[in-house]
């Protein structure tokens, strides 16, 4: 995994490097295998992910099929400095 650093600024790239990471997945492992994992724990751990995407895929099909509502987007706050508010 690449990271440009523009202007030396590394506290920038380093930031964005933690942020590729994080979605990445690889925090998550790091943390998973910094210790021993039992198997009943592993069982436990798998089970609950499971549940989570079978939850998840039951809510997308209801929402496909009009049971539930679509959440409404979230509206984005201004940033300062980003341009639209200074002009």
């Amino acid at each position: 995994m690449q990271v440009l650093v523009r202007d030396n600024n590394v506290d920038q790239a380093l930031r964005v490097l933690k942020r590729k990471l994080q979605r990445e997945g690889v925090m998550r492992e790091v943390k998973r295998h910094a210790a021993y994992e039992k198997p009943s724990e592993r069982r436990i751990r798998e089970k609950a992910t499971a549940v989570r995407r079978a939850r998840k895929a039951a809510l997308k099909q209801a929402r496909r099929e009009g049971l539930i509502a679509e959440p409404r987007p979230k509206s984005r706050p201004l940033r300062a400095g980003s341009g639209a508010a200074a002009r």
